[in-house]
């Protein structure tokens, strides 16, 4: 388990550097960086550099009572088309996507996180969507 792993060694090494965290605030920041950073290595160390965008099983979104039985089946559908088009998506622009739209981080931390110009966070994340308006409106 791989996964369990990494897990762990992010949580040793947050406890190793607890004192050093100024601002607690931050803590899911360096999380998140230092997740990233573990994530990375081991992908490297094992010469694999496929990333796995879904995180969980799609049928296991919930969705609330309100909805039709209708909109719950277009809604997993729609988030099927986005998953697939994800993992066929440049790494760049996934990366701060994912980043972006399920970890809901800014742009300046997404830009920290991954060492580049906020700006250029901003193109990715605008190339993203459109490259993800364009493939799913030709499927819907």
């Amino acid at each position: 388990m791989q996964a369990d792993d990494i897990v762990q060694d992010v949580f040793i090494k947050l406890f190793e550097n607890l004192d050093n965290i100024h601002n607690k605030q931050s803590i899911q920041f360096w999380l998140f960086k230092t997740a990233r950073n573990q994530i990375i290595g081991f992908l490297r160390s094992t010469k694999t550099k496929k990333l796995i965008s879904e995180a969980a099983d799609i049928d296991e979104v919930e969705i609330s009572s309100d909805s039709s039985l209708e909109d719950e089946i277009e809604n997993k559908e729609l988030n099927k088309l986005i998953l697939n088009e994800l993992e066929n998506m440049n790494e760049d622009f996934r990366e701060v996507f994912v980043l972006k739209e399920y970890s809901g981080l800014s742009y300046k931390e997404i830009a920290s996180l991954i060492d580049i110009d906020e700006d250029l966070v901003k193109s990715r994340l605008y190339k993203a969507r459109q490259k993800l308006i364009n493939k799913i409106s030709k499927l819907v």
